[in-house]
């Protein structure tokens, strides 16, 4: 019986090297890429919001943010669903959500933590909305500390580039 655990503990060690990563590549990825279409193909509205940016991204005319919060989450989502510059484009990515949750999904004001609490919820009654850009960096986390797994083209590069 101990070793049949053992054995099953094993293969889902060896299954979590090769598919936990890339899920939240995926799911990621996806949602940051539909997050890019969006801003591709709608109009600029951070012209809106841009003294709520926090610096140095306060600084950046809004029509050069917006181009690169497209550009970042469309290339991004694509380049975290293969595995390509992972990291990188995880970093940018956790960067990019702060400054949506400080400039879009943080609540006006609160005064208590309770009050604060509201806004951790996927709906806007007033009080912000940040639990999904949340969970987001606690899902881009693994990725910047772990890596993008072994079903990805930065595993397959770097084992090349190693070998030789």
């Amino acid at each position: 019986m101990k070793t049949m655990l053992a054995r099953s503990f094993s293969a889902l060690d060896w299954l979590g090297l090769w598919l936990a990563m890339l899920s939240l590549r995926i799911l990621l990825g996806w949602d940051f890429f539909e997050s890019g279409l969006e801003k591709l193909t709608g109009e600029n509205w951070f012209m809106d919001i841009q003294e709520r940016f926090p610096p140095p991204f306060n600084l950046i005319p809004p029509e050069i943010s917006w181009q690169m919060a497209t550009w970042f989450e469309l290339l991004g989502g694509l380049a975290l669903v293969i595995g390509l510059a992972t990291r990188f484009f995880s970093i940018s990515l956790f960067v990019l959500t702060l400054v949506a949750i400080a400039s879009v999904h943080w609540p006006d004001s609160w005064a208590t933590l309770s009050q604060l609490m509201q806004g951790y919820g996927f709906t806007d009654q007033g009080f912000g909305n940040f639990k999904l850009p949340v969970l987001f960096l606690g899902m881009l986390l693994p990725l910047i500390l772990g890596g993008p797994g072994k079903l990805s083209l930065d595993h397959y590069l770097r084992r090349r580039w190693l070998k030789s």
